[in-house]
Formats: C-alpha cells, sequence, structure tokens
C-alpha cells in the first residue's frame, strides 16, 4: 500500500465528524443532538434557573439598598432589632448567627451527600441529604420565629415600622420572605430525592439528580450570605 493509499487521521476523522466549511454538514450535526459540553439537561436547566434567579435576588437587594440610602427616616439599628435576651444579657444578633451557622453546615453535608452518591453509597447519601433537610428545616423555624418576633412583640409591618423608616419591614418581609420560600422548596426537594436514592430510583440511572440537587442548595445558602453581610451587617 503506497503513503497515498494509507488512511490518514484526517480522513478518519470526516468519516465521523462533518466538513466544517459543508453547510450540510453543519445542518446534519445541528438535527443530530451533537453536545457542545458533556452536561446532563437536567443540571443544565438547573444553572439557567439559577441564574435567573440571581437576576431577581440581585434587583432585591439593590432595590434594598437604594431604598435604605435615600430614606429620609431613620434606619433601624438592626443590631438592636434582631437581638435576643437570654438569662438577663441582650446579645446581638445571636440568632441570626445560629442561622448562618446552620445554613453554612448545611452546604457542608450536602456536599457530603453529593460525594457518597458518586460513590455508589446510597445509604450514607441518604443519611447526609436527610441532615441537609433537618438543618434546612430548623433554619426555617427560626425565621418563622424571628418574623413572628418582629411582628407581635415589635410591631414592624411591611406598611409601617415603629423604630423608624417604613420601608424597613417591606423590604425585610420581602427579601428575606423570599429567601424562605427558596429554603422550604429545597428541603421538599431534598426529602423527595432522598427517598428516591434509599429506595433505590436511580441505580442504573446515575446520581447526576443528588448533584443538581447540591446546586440549588449551595445556590440557597450563597443568597443568605449577602442578605446575611447587606442586611444584618449594615
Amino acid at each position: 500500500m503506497s503513503v497515498e493509499d494509507k488512511p490518514t487521521n484526517r480522513s478518519t476523522k470526516n468519516a465521523t465528524h462533518a466538513d466544517p466549511d459543508n453547510w450540510q454538514g453543519a445542518v446534519s450535526d445541528w438535527g443530530g443532538d451533537k453536545q457542545v459540553f458533556n452536561m446532563p439537561w437536567g443540571k443544565l436547566m438547573m444553572w439557567l434557573f439559577l441564574l435567573s434567579d440571581t437576576f431577581i435576588f440581585s434587583v432585591f437587594l439593590v432595590g434594598y439598598m437604594n431604598v435604605r440610602m435615600s430614606s429620609m427616616d431613620a434606619w433601624p439599628l438592626t443590631s438592636e432589632v434582631f437581638a435576643l435576651t437570654i438569662a438577663g444579657h441582650h446579645i446581638p444578633l445571636v440568632l441570626i448567627a445560629i442561622m448562618t451557622f446552620i445554613l453554612i453546615t448545611s452546604s457542608g453535608t450536602m456536599a457530603m451527600a453529593v460525594n457518597y452518591a458518586y460513590r455508589g453509597d446510597k445509604k450514607k447519601t441518604f443519611y447526609f441529604m436527610l441532615a441537609t433537610a433537618l438543618l434546612g428545616a430548623s433554619f426555617v423555624g427560626m425565621q418563622a420565629f424571628e418574623w413572628s418576633k418582629l411582628i407581635i412583640e415589635e410591631g414592624v409591618r411591611p406598611w409601617g415600622n415603629p423604630m423608624g423608616s417604613a420601608q424597613f419591614g417591606a423590604t425585610f418581609f420581602m427579601i428575606t420572605g423570599f429567601h424562605g420560600m427558596h429554603v422550604t422548596a429545597g428541603v421538599i426537594f431534598i426529602l423527595v430525592i432522598a427517598r428516591r436514592v434509599a429506595n433505590g430510583h436511580y441505580e442504573g440511572k446515575g446520581y447526576h439528580i443528588v448533584e443538581i440537587t447540591g446546586l440549588y442548595w449551595h445556590f440557597v445558602d450563597l443568597v443568605w450570605v449577602f442578605i446575611f453581610g447587606l442586611f444584618y451587617l449594615w
């Protein structure tokens, strides 16, 4: 066989891939469901959802900063508003600090769940997801306590605030409420997936769904860091 007759890498490549200068090849590739990135569609959809949610939270937080800086009335001191009296001691932001610690810890347990999911250890995956859901539920419970304290004891309403600027209540309930809805949805999502993992629903299908669930949960935790910094520490 002469050199000209030998199959080259170029000819082998053309046998499986379309010629980039050939429009028919481009149309064939487009119609052949080619993948640019090796990513499950569910993971891609979650990234798109998180991107859209990022815009929503960004608008809320930027709007909050604008309202706070343009407010003519005094803005309440968050270290006083969100303080708790424990054993006769007035401790500022103690509940918020515990809530933040719980949510960050839940990110760790969720990461461990993803790790064990890819190892195929569904028992540990289930327990770590269950721990994440319990931590998330405790966060929501503490947030409900915080809301009830503000509404009942402090008299804060979405349309009024006896401690100063009326916009304080509106922005607080809107932003923390929207985030709390995300945490609640995440807890339900995690429990559903954890139950399916325990039942062996994903054996043979892969555990990408656990990673997708983790993406959502880490996003919720990340958003809380911004809320914590802008709303409680500013």
